[in-house]
């Protein structure tokens, strides 16, 4: 890679150049279900009138989603800001896997189910919804019907509900269309192919960041043990659990397990194959360590069942988690981070550990370390293991501690931070939580402001994608929210596809900021060519194109 030049009219603001993500804080319709219209933020309000402001794509084909029905999400929204370009993501990669054949022709695949007996069991873990983020039932049942096509006579299937990505309450729709697919095959011949256990994906298997092990340890015993509160089917598990816990959403539904004459019809023993089919890494890591990884020590496995495990993608190439895998992830090069790292500039990169990662490895195009030791910073605020709804501040305040600390003794060139806050509360459905967390990031950013205003510094603040902005799922032809049975709006938990603000502030009064004028919205990848030219650079040629020009 070729090294950034200096621009020639623009050597960079006295103070540091700030990229603030406010994840999950789009544009919404102003309507009842906006929160973020609805929330008290003088300093957003005040940053519209008087910076530079725009908005962003940050779903769909502008963030290297299938299709632009596709919502965008923090591990794809990150990559594209800090790769500065748009690379085919997971759920595109997959599909297409899928669609050609490669991935059941491959050889992992063909070894997971190449050598199964009869008595034998190919398991099926993930993310059971259509939400494409982590994952897409599409993906499962075509995998299921691999399985059948093969002749493999046993398949069980561990599920994890959504109610994230999806609607809060959908789990049953799931899993009756999975269930009738299993019914299916079935009924065809001697198949025995049947829903093993599941749980919320919030109370089970699906942590990330190491924030919260012992729900790995819940998903370990339930899918592989096969220990937990048992049921005759999946349906009864969650209309049970619902009924015990009324206003219950399904990431929070407790752990179950499926049993069949008393026993459990699906733990995971020695000879079986397990593919976890989720394609979206931060939350895969912790269980394919689990089954990968023979010296973890953060929970007791016990017995460790002899398998072959695959993940569907690979979540980690520099830790080569998981071993093995059936798709290819995308290859991320050359992003902003390293040619910053290659400049010299010094570089800042803070959240709290919910988002931690999204700042460094997904910024960083899905690299753990590094670029420069010596210039690079990261600092990562522990989250409270909270309910964040019960907490919506989360660690707003920690984290604009740690800025602020290097703001006023310039310490850094550039600084990037993550506020988790319209993201994470966001998915709770609570609404004056989320209007909270909203004001918190809005209290944050005016300290922020003053700091930068002080030093003579440049603050890009923007988002990733939508979720705070569009709390009410929404009829499509009226406008209108969509009404439960109770008469009520039907609360929405998931991202949306709307645009994302950008507001770019020049407190030094150096840069002579113009904004760019094109035929098409930009999307947050322009993000990168963006950072570089406020830092006094010229972008790489094959960046996408640079909001603002300066000088």
């Amino acid at each position: 890679m070729n090294p950034l030049q200096k621009n020639a009219s623009f050597n960079g603001p006295q103070g540091p150049v700030m990229l603030v993500i406010m994840d999950g804080v789009g544009i919404g319709a102003g309507d009842a279900g906006d929160m973020v219209a609805k929330a008290s933020t003088p300093t957003l309000d005040w940053l519209k009138e008087n910076a530079i402001y725009t908005t962003l794509k940050a779903h769909g084909r502008a963030v290297g989603m299938p299709s632009d029905g596709d919502m965008g999400n923090s591990e794809v929204g990150h990559n594209a800001i800090g790769a500065g370009r748009v690379f085919d993501q997971g759920a595109l990669l997959v599909k297409n896997a899928v669609a050609s054949g490669d991935m059941f022709s491959g050889d992992q695949w063909q070894n997971l189910t190449g050598s199964l007996e009869a008595d034998q069991t190919l398991h099926l873990l993930g993310l059971l919804s259509d939400g494409n983020v982590h994952s897409h039932i599409d993906i499962v049942i075509a995998m299921i019907k691999q399985a059948h096509s093969q002749g493999i006579r046993k398949v069980r299937l561990h599920v994890l509900l959504d109610g994230r990505d999806v609607g809060p309450t959908s789990a049953l729709e799931y899993v009756a269309k999975a269930e009738a697919v299993l019914t299916e095959i079935n009924s065809a011949g001697d198949f025995d192919y049947a829903i093993a256990s599941g749980g919320g994906r919030l109370f089970i298997t699906m942590d990330r960041y190491s924030a919260d092990w012992p729900m790995v340890k819940r998903g370990w015993d339930v899918h592989v043990k096969g220990i937990g509160r048992e049921f005759a089917n999946a349906t009864e598990a969650i209309e049970t659990l619902r009924s015990e816990t009324p206003g219950v959403i399904d990431q929070d539904l407790k752990e179950f397990v499926v049993v069949r004459d008393g026993k459990p019809v699906g733990p995971i023993v020695d000879g079986d194959s397990v593919v976890l089919f989720n394609f979206r890494g931060d939350r895969a890591l912790e269980i394919s360590r689990a089954f990968d990884d023979p010296d973890l020590t953060e929970f007791d496995r016990g017995p460790i069942p002899d398998v072959k495990f695959a993940g569907i993608m690979q979540y980690d190439a520099d830790q080569q988690i998981p071993k093995n895998y059936l798709v290819s992830p995308p290859s991320i090069d050359q992003v902003m981070g390293q040619y910053l790292a290659e400049a010299g500039v010094t570089q800042l990169a803070v959240s709290e550990t919910q988002k931690y990662g999204h700042v460094t490895y997904f910024f960083n195009g899905n690299r753990s370390d590094k670029f420069n030791e010596a210039t690079e910073e990261y600092v990562e605020i522990t989250s409270d293991l909270l309910p964040f709804e019960q907490r919506p501040w989360m660690k707003g305040g920690e984290i604009t501690d740690v800025l602020l600390d290097s703001i006023n003794q310039n310490k850094h060139d550039f600084i990037r931070v993550n506020y988790p806050h319209g993201d994470m509360v966001g998915h709770t459905g609570n609404l004056l939580a989320v209007e909270v967390s909203v004001e918190t990031v809005d209290l944050c950013l005016a300290r922020l402001k003053k700091a930068m205003d002080a030093q003579g510094g440049l603050m890009i603040v923007t988002a990733d994608h939508g979720n705070a902005d569009e709390m009410y799922e929404v009829d499509k032809k009226t406008g209108q929210p969509k009404l439960g049975k109770d008469g009520l709006p039907k609360m929405k938990t998931s991202h949306t596809l709307n645009p994302v603000p950008c507001y770019i502030y020049d407190a030094s009064g150096t840069a002579s900021l113009r904004l760019v004028e094109t035929a098409e919205p930009l999307g947050i990848s322009s993000l990168a060519a963006t950072v570089i030219k406020c830092l006094g650079f010229e972008p790489p040629a094959d960046y996408d194109q640079t909001i603002v020009d300066v000088g």
